[in-house]
């Protein structure tokens, strides 16, 4: 068995584990400030938003041209008075894309624009977007995502609790937040295939936020028949035996995501695949990441604060106050150390010797004389 599998089925068992909900207030603030930075950039730069949702014009030139990208930038910004975004594909062909434009002045850039760039204005292809088309694709998007939210929290709701529904829901806004936070420090262009990938990884991310539950619901049934576990010891039990495969979950998703981020995105050029694949490389991680860090240890938290989770813990820690008197008492016996763990500890002293008080009182150990 490989080192990470072996280390995988120590955790599954218990044998080996990290106290992540022990450590959720260093969790706990770590995502408040990349939230915090999240917020502050789109608070500041704001979001890119490409022309299916505020309306424009996309230009397409042939494949082989003479001008830069920087001189197609220079050209379009001159002939529709708008800043122009130019991609170079993979084709060699350039996308010519101005936001904020109406439609009826887009046959007057048309020409203006194939004169700059020595074409025939019949070779250069053009697809226009309406302001109000955009409009209507950004709603439906909100729509979509606040249907998903609503329809998440009700599903967890019923299979599992309501404090887990709520855990879920915190954990998805946190996924939301630094993805399009990041999207907006970056300044990349916001489009219909970015909502494709933020609901892709929303999937994702409950996907993995689900396993960890229903391995802690599993776990925790008649949870308070037992004085040996807390209820958050069990969520870190939870999260250590699934942790080794979100990791492998996480890594082989991340891996043809990365291929087509900087290869597919950065090599070639290819811009569409930079708006999806940005989303779902960042919303990967932040799922895998909140799904241990967030989740688990929240519903941890909201649990510890019902009455019988309270008085649970107070019979466990009681328990384990009294194992710990009795090892102190025991310890230099040997060959009792491992049995002492598991019994209830002995008192020692003057109480613990034997029934018969008369047996050899006085007399040495040995024959009846």
């Amino acid at each position: 068995m490989s080192k990470l599998g072996n280390l995988g089925a120590r955790l599954h068992r218990g044998e080996i584990s990290y106290d992540f909900v022990g450590k959720r207030k260093i969790w706990y603030g770590i995502s408040i400030l990349i939230t915090i930075t999240a917020i502050v950039g789109l608070a500041v730069r704001g979001l890119n938003m490409g022309i299916e949702f505020q309306g424009g014009a996309v230009f397409t030139t042939p494949t082989k041209m003479s001008a830069s990208v920087a001189q197609a930038e220079e050209f379009a910004t001159n002939a529709s008075g708008h800043e122009a975004v130019v991609q170079k594909l993979g084709n060699g062909s350039l996308r010519i894309q101005i936001a904020g434009i109406d439609t009826d002045k887009s046959d007057q850039i048309k020409q203006t624009l194939a004169k700059d760039l020595n074409l025939n204005p019949e070779k250069l292809n053009a697809d226009l977007v309406g302001p109000s088309w955009g409009e209507q694709i950004a709603s439906k998007a909100w729509q979509g995502l606040a249907i998903f939210m609503v329809l998440v929290v009700i599903y967890l709701a019923i299979a599992f609790e309501w404090r887990m529904a709520i855990a879920a829901l915190v954990a998805l806004i946190h996924d939301i937040t630094i993805t399009t936070g990041i999207y907006a420090l970056v300044g990349f262009e916001v489009t219909p295939g970015t909502v494709i990938g933020l609901l892709t990884i929303l999937g994702y991310s409950l996907y993995d936020t689900v396993v960890v539950f229903d391995s802690l619901k599993e776990q925790t049934k008649d949870i308070t028949k037992q004085t040996r576990f807390t209820y958050s010891d069990i969520a870190n039990l939870s999260i250590n035996g699934t942790l080794v495969r979100s990791i492998n979950t996480t890594v082989v998703a991340l891996l043809p995501v990365a291929g087509l981020l900087f290869i597919g995105g950065g090599f070639l050029g290819a811009g569409t695949l930079n708006d999806i694949s940005l989303s779902l490389f960042v919303g990967l991680a932040a799922g895998a990441y909140s799904s241990i860090f967030i989740a688990t240890p929240l519903v941890a938290d909201l649990k510890e604060r019902e009455p019988a989770m309270r008085a649970l813990r107070k019979r466990v820690m009681a328990k384990r106050a009294q194992a710990a008197a009795g090892e102190d008492g025991v310890a230099g016996r040997p060959g009792e150390g491992d049995e002492a763990e598991e019994a209830a500890p002995a008192v020692v002293g003057p109480r613990n010797q034997p029934a018969s008080r008369n047996r050899g009182r006085g007399r040495p150990s040995g024959k009846r004389r």
